[in-house]
């Protein structure tokens, strides 16, 4: 019996030797895990409860779009830009907003609507923004801003294809007759190549939409006298 305890005094001994060891070294382990945990339920509910609040914010936005009523639009703009600028929703705000403020004749708040959603869009609502903003620049006659709109790589073949022709207005309002009618015909190669490779998609709708947009750009060449 005596022997027996002293087995197991050594165990114990053992166990908190180990621990000494290595219990700190456990518990902040085990501290750590449960606080990251912790932090991920509270990062994803925060993610849910701000796009709650950014969708609502934004049906009101289009509610008031519908109805024309500017200051609520700016309003419900704003604040989605202030407090939920990370939100999808900011994005589909501030170019929802912008169509509303070209009808309603404020070219500069719908410029600045779309300059932001170009700047902190991504993917397919980044190139729209940045497709309008070129469009409201070149309004504006500032040639050199809407080509920088233009600049960079696009999210795919079809809103490259939206930029070369848009490429080619700019070049065209600027004189550059040549360079203008390069886009124009490098928008309808992409289009030839987006058909033949079979991912336009859309159906007999799309073709129909390809064959308005070729026509188009065939005008405009022609009016250019073909660039020479």
């Amino acid at each position: 019996m005596a022997a027996y305890d002293l087995e197991e005094q050594e165990q114990l001994a053992e166990i908190k030797a180990w621990w000494k060891q290595y219990g700190n070294r456990l518990v902040n382990t085990a501290l750590a895990v449960a606080v990251a945990v912790v932090a991920w339920q509270g990062w994803n509910w925060y993610q849910r409860d701000q796009a709650g609040q950014a969708s609502a914010i934004y049906g009101a936005l289009q509610r008031a779009a519908q109805e024309g009523n500017t200051q609520q639009i700016k309003a419900a703009s704003g604040e989605l830009l202030e407090k939920f600028g990370r939100t999808p929703y900011a994005v589909l705000g501030a170019l929802t907003s912008a169509k509303a403020m070209i009808e309603a004749g404020d070219a500069q708040t719908a410029k600045a609507q779309l300059l932001w959603a170009a700047e902190h869009g991504k993917d397919e609502l980044r190139d729209l923004a940045r497709l309008r903003a070129a469009a409201a620049l070149l309004d504006e006659k500032a040639y050199g801003q809407a080509l920088a709109q233009l600049d960079g790589a696009a999210s795919g073949p079809a809103f490259e294809i939206r930029f070369q022709d848009a490429r080619g207005d700019i070049l065209a309002a600027q004189g550059k007759r040549t360079e203008a009618v390069s886009a124009y015909r490098t928008a309808l190669s992409r289009l030839d190549e987006l058909e033949k490779g079979g991912k336009s998609g859309g159906g007999e709708w799309q073709s129909q939409s390809n064959a308005i947009f070729r026509e188009l750009v065939g005008q405009k060449i022609d009016a250019l006298g073909g660039g020479l």
